[in-house]
């Protein structure tokens, strides 16, 4: 297949607000795919490269002179290829060589095919191809039930090697992915409620099991004898750089085990430590972990995975000794649950979980069996520069450059960005008002006098050397514009220290 006719495909998605819409054009295009080019066309079209980073930024995507060609030859093979040849390159004269490279596809690539492969290598592929839609098309592609293909990526972990087998042998080539010990699975993950009252609600305001939710790094423990390795959720195999979690898993009493849980770095008194500083004890020696478990899939023979929550909770106590389980409820008593998410917070974690007791494990889906509750932190900030948005908000300033107010220098210190919690009315207004705003441009980036005040909500603030407070804000979102307030009444730096400061101490005798 020719790279134009997924660039096609890729701009009438992007053009293509239905979600149906979206998911029988990328099945037309999957319908014409070989085995071998659906893991890069299915790739490409959910935004990623099978090859994952290949070190070409931002700049050499800027600095790229290359006459389009007129005539589509480039085959998804051919871009596939070069994209293994730039990302094995390395040593002395190795950015050159990557340059030339870049340049050589571009230069065969018409205008469309070049416009797809910047947004592509830029991460700016935004037009709704999403997993879940990618799951949608193949299964419609091959005339298969959806949940027969999420099942199957589910258990392989991979997309790409799903779509392959569909497009080969259809549904008999999905037969073959299954629960395995040292295959990771994708996680399973949750939906957000504002707080414990509507996480009840949701949930069917019956019984429901409720766990603290700590703010370390998700781990997946494999465990067969005494072989161990540990996953990331992004799958990713780091069994070497967390001895911690490795010696946890071999202290069960279980000859096989498939586990999910944390990885967090706690004080002396038990106090969590900021998530950055979790993450720094990853890697080298890797100390200084501990590993909590709230989940398990397999357990010495038996797949537990499509098993309901109340019958995988006793598998998981008997695999598992307390001192390494997340601490949690079961109940039916709202009352008992508030007083469970104080007990959370109170021991410096970020809220609950609460689960459905009769849902199976679905990996990979955010589905409404999982929803977190945690502490929410709001700021009144104010929006300095905007950029231009791509795929689904090409022609919107999207992506907001927020600052807080500085009373000792003047002017407004950058903590961060965000283009999410965004409605297309939203999006539509505040076009039009940073336009009026507007003071200069520098590329995509729109500069704007700083005069709008806007409602951030954010999970945490973590030391950042990107920033001139040395510090950004965690998973950022937009709750609002206060047209209330004016940009002499937003949120301090000083202020924003203050919480930055008080998530990292411990209180007295901790």
């Amino acid at each position: 297949m020719l790279l134009a006719r997924v660039a096609e495909t890729s701009e009438a998605v992007a053009s293509t607000s239905a979600r149906l819409g979206k998911i029988e054009l990328l099945a037309g295009l999957v319908a014409e795919l070989t085995p071998e080019e659906a893991p890069i066309a299915v790739a490409y079209l959910a935004g990623e490269l099978p090859q994952g980073r290949i070190g070409v930024g931002w700049a050499a995507l800027r600095d790229l002179d290359a006459p389009p060609a007129t005539e589509a030859t480039v085959r998804l093979r051919d871009v596939d290829e070069a994209f293994d040849g730039i990302a094995a390159t390395a040593g002395p004269g190795s950015q050159a060589a990557k340059t030339q490279a870049l340049h050589d596809l571009f230069a065969a690539a018409t205008e469309a095919e070049q416009q797809f492969l910047r947004q592509l290598l830029s991460g700016n592929l935004r037009q709704g191809a999403l997993e879940g839609v990618m799951v949608e098309a193949l299964a419609r592609a091959g005339d298969i039930p959806a949940p027969t293909v999420r099942r199957a990526v589910m258990l392989s972990g991979d997309l790409g090697t799903v779509a392959a087998a569909t497009v080969a042998d259809g549904r008999a080539g999905l037969r073959r992915f299954g629960l395995t010990v040292f295959n990771p699975v994708k996680p399973m993950l949750a939906q957000t409620a504002d707080d414990v009252a509507a996480a009840h609600v949701r949930l069917g305001a019956g019984e429901a099991l409720w766990e603290w939710k700590l703010d370390g790094a998700r781990v997946q423990v494999h465990r067969r004898g005494d072989e161990v390795r540990v996953f990331t959720r992004s799958l990713k195999d780091i069994t070497g750089a967390v001895p911690d979690v490795v010696k946890a898993a071999r202290s069960l009493p279980v000859r096989g085990v498939i586990l999910d849980g944390e990885a967090i770095g706690l004080t002396g008194g038990g106090r969590p430590l900021p998530f950055q500083e979790t993450m720094t004890r990853f890697g080298g020696e890797g100390g200084g972990l501990v590993t909590a478990f709230f989940d398990i899939l397999h357990l010495d023979g038996d797949d537990l995975i499509d098993e309901p929550a109340r019958a995988r909770l006793p598998a998981l106590d008997r695999a598992v000794p307390a001192p390494l389980r997340i601490p949690r409820l079961v109940t039916a008593d709202p009352a008992a649950a508030e007083a469970f998410f104080a007990e959370a917070l109170a021991a410096g974690h970020e809220g609950v979980m609460a689960k459905a007791l009769d849902a199976p494990y679905e990996a990979g889906r955010r589905g409404a069996a999982w929803i977190k509750v945690k502490q929410a932190h709001t700021l009144d900030l104010v929006v300095i520069a905007v950029e231009w948005g791509s795929g689904r908000r090409e022609g919107w300033l999207s992506n907001l450059h927020l600052g807080a107010r500085d009373p000792a220098g003047g002017g407004f210190v950058m903590l961060g960005k965000t283009f999410k919690g965004m409605t297309d009315a939203m999006l539509e207004w505040q076009t039009q008002r940073f336009l009026e705003l507007e003071t200069r441009r520098r590329g995509h980036v729109v500069h704007v006098r700083p005069e709008q005040v806007v409602e951030i909500a954010f999970d945490g603030i973590q030391a950042s050397s990107r920033y001139p407070g040395g510090m950004a804000l965690r998973f950022a979102r937009v709750k609002g514009y206060r047209h209330d307030k004016s940009a002499a009444e937003a949120d301090t730096i000083d202020a924003v220290r203050a919480i930055f400061d008080g998530a990292r101490a411990a209180p007295p005798g901790s």
